[in-house]
C-alpha cells in the first residue's frame, strides 16, 4: 500500500491512489472508463458513459437544499504519459509508483497524473460522502482533454444541465481562473523516396536528453529549452561543415508537452567523425551556458551505430531542417493589458522523420483569435516552402473572462472568510475545457481552480501536499454555500 494513503484529506488521497492504479494515457481509456463507471455504481450516484467517452455522475441535493443552483463538476481522465529515457514503465498497463518526498507527491521516474487525477479524485470524493451539504450535483469526467479535448468536443447538448461549472484542472491553489487561451493544432507532412547511404560513411547517432520540458502552456514562458528546437541547430551546422546526411529524427511525443529528448541518426564521412564528435561536446556545454540554471541535466552524446542502408535525400533534408530550425517557437507576445500573462505561444512538440515520411507536429495557444490565425499562418507558410503538406486541426476558442460573474464574487468572499486571505483573480495561457463546455451548456457561470502543481507533463510533475487539503475545503464549502436558482 502506498504512504500517501496516510495524507489529508484521506477521502482525496485514497481515490487519487486508486486512480494512480489504473492505467489512463490520453488514447487509452477502456480501463479508466470501467473503474469509474464501477465506482459511481459502488457509491450509489446514477452513473453512465456517453458516446464521447465521457464518465458522468449525477448526485441529488442534501434533503432541503433542492432549490439551489446545479453545480457541475468537472476535470478529465486522462494523464500525459511522459517518462525518463531509462525508467521501464508501460503506461497501458503499468500503475503509477507515487512516493512523498518531503511536501511534495511525486512519482518514480514517470508524470504523476495529479494533471488531472486530483480533479477527478475529489469528484469522487464528493459523489461518496453522505454527510457532505450540496445542492443537486453534477459530475462530468471528460476523456481524452490531452490529446485534444475530444471528450468536451463530443458532449453533446442535453446530456447534462447545470447553473454553474467548477473545473478542478487548474495548478494554483488560492488562484481562481476566470478565462483561458483556445488553441489549435498544425501537423505538416511529406513522403519522400529514400536514397542509399554512402557505404563508406560511418553512422552517428546522436542524443539529447535531459531537458525539463513542460506543459506547452504553463511553461511556455518559463524559458525551458526545446529539443528539436535545439537539435535543428545542431543538425543545420554539421550538414553545412561536416557533410552529414540524415537518416533520421525522432523528438518529443505530445504535442502538449514541450519537448524533453530529441534522437538522431547521421551519416558522415571517416574523416569527419572526430569534428562531429568533438562539435557534439561543444554543442553540450554551449546549450548548459545558454540555459543555466535551467537546464542542469541537459546531456547531448554521439556513439557509433550500424550503417543504416537508405537516408533522406539532401535537398529534403535541407528543406525540412531549415524548416524547422525556422519554425516559429515559444512565446509570441504577452496580453497588452495583463503584461505577466502569455497571450500567444506555439510549440514545435513532434518531430518523425524517417522511412520515406516526415511529420511534425505544433501547438498554437492564444487569447486572441486573430493572434491565433496570425502564429498559425506563420507556420503553414514555413512548411509550406520545404514543400511539406500542411493541415490545421482541432481548433478551439478560448474562455472569454467575466469579471462580473457571480460565482466568481461569492468564492472570492467564502475564500477569504475560510484562509483571510483574498484568491488572485487569473486567466491561465494552458487551454481549459470551460470555453467549450460552455458551448454545449449556454449561460454557464465558471471557474477553475485546484491544488498547486508543478511541472505537469513532465517526470517533474509533483502535488503540493498541503494545498490540496486547502482544495477539497474550499470546494466543499464553495457546494454548501451555492445559491439558489
Amino acid at each position: 500500500m502506498s504512504e500517501i494513503l496516510s495524507l489529508a484529506p484521506q477521502q482525496v488521497w485514497k481515490n487519487f491512489y486508486a486512480l494512480t492504479q489504473v492505467p489512463r494515457p490520453s488514447g487509452h481509456l477502456q480501463k479508466i472508463q470501467s473503474f469509474l463507471l464501477d465506482f459511481g455504481q459502488k457509491a450509489g450516484v446514477e452513473t453512465f458513459q456517453d458516446e464521447a467517452g465521457n464518465i458522468i455522475y449525477r448526485k441529488p441535493a442534501t434533503p432541503g437544499m433542492e432549490n439551489r443552483k446545479t453545480v457541475i463538476l468537472q476535470a478529465h481522465m486522462d494523464m500525459v504519459p511522459q517518462k525518463v529515457k531509462e525508467t521501464e514503465h508501460d503506461f497501458e498497463n503499468d500503475p503509477i509508483q507515487t512516493y512523498i518526498d518531503g511536501e511534495w507527491v511525486r512519482a518514480k521516474g514517470t508524470t504523476l497524473g495529479a494533471d488531472n487525477g486530483m480533479g477527478v479524485a475529489a469528484i469522487m470524493a464528493v459523489m461518496e460522502d453522505k454527510s457532505l451539504k450540496h445542492g443537486p450535483l453534477v459530475g462530468l469526467v471528460t476523456a481524452d482533454e490531452e490529446t485534444g479535448m475530444f471528450g468536451a468536443f463530443g458532449l453533446k447538448p442535453g446530456t447534462i444541465e447545470g447553473d454553474i461549472l467548477l473545473n478542478l484542472d487548474s495548478e494554483d491553489e488560492g488562484e481562481l481562473y476566470i478565462g483561458c487561451a483556445g488553441g489549435e493544432d498544425l501537423t505538416a507532412t511529406l513522403e519522400y523516396k529514400e536514397e542509399p547511404t554512402d557505404p563508406d560513411d560511418v553512422a552517428l547517432k546522436v542524443t539529447l536528453k535531459g531537458l525539463r520540458g513542460g506543459h506547452s502552456g504553463i511553461q511556455i514562458g518559463w524559458g525551458h529549452a526545446n529539443a528539436n528546437k535545439l537539435m535543428a541547430r545542431f543538425l543545420n551546422q554539421v550538414i553545412a561543415y561536416d557533410e552529414a546526411c540524415l537518416v533520421s529524427w525522432t523528438g518529443g511525443n505530445m504535442r502538449n508537452a514541450i519537448p524533453r529528448e530529441c534522437e538522431v541518426v547521421i551519416t558522415v564521412p571517416a574523416s569527419e567523425v572526430e569534428d562531429v564528435e568533438a562539435f557534439v561536446g561543444e554543442c553540450e556545454q554551449v546549450w548548459r551556458d545558454e540555459f543555466a540554471p535551467i537546464e542542469e541535466g541537459l546531456s547531448f552524446q554521439c556513439e557509433r551505430v550500424e550503417l543504416p542502408a537508405l537516408m533522406v535525400p539532401d535537398e529534403i533534408r535541407d528543406n525540412l531542417v531549415d524548416a524547422i530550425y525556422a519554425c516559429p517557437n515559444g512565446v509570441e507576445r504577452f496580453i497588452p493589458t495583463i503584461p505577466d500573462t502569455v497571450e500567444t505561444s506555439s510549440n514545435l512538440a513532434i518531430v518523425q522523420i524517417g522511412g520515406g515520411k516526415a511529420s511534425v507536429q505544433v501547438l498554437t495557444r492564444s487569447a486572441r483569435e486573430s493572434m491565433k490565425d496570425y502564429r498559425n499562418t506563420a507556420l503553414e507558410s514555413c512548411f509550406s516552402m520545404a514543400g511539406m503538406h500542411v493541415e490545421r486541426s482541432g481548433s478551439y476558442s478560448g474562455w472569454e473572462p467575466n469579471v462580473n460573474s457571480p460565482i466568481l464574487h461569492a468564492m472570492k468572499q467564502s475564500y477569504a472568510a475560510q484562509f483571510g486571505t483574498e484568491p488572485e483573480v487569473k486567466v491561465i495561457h494552458a487551454g481549459l475545457e470551460c470555453g467549450i463546455i460552455g458551448a454545449v451548456i449556454p449561460g454557464l457561470d465558471m471557474i477553475s481552480f485546484g491544488p498547486t502543481l508543478q511541472c505537469p507533463h513532465t517526470p517533474e510533475e509533483r502535488c503540493l501536499i498541503p494545498t490540496v487539503s486547502k482544495f477539497y475545503d474550499f470546494l466543499t464549502a464553495t457546494l454548501e454555500n451555492t445559491p439558489a436558482k
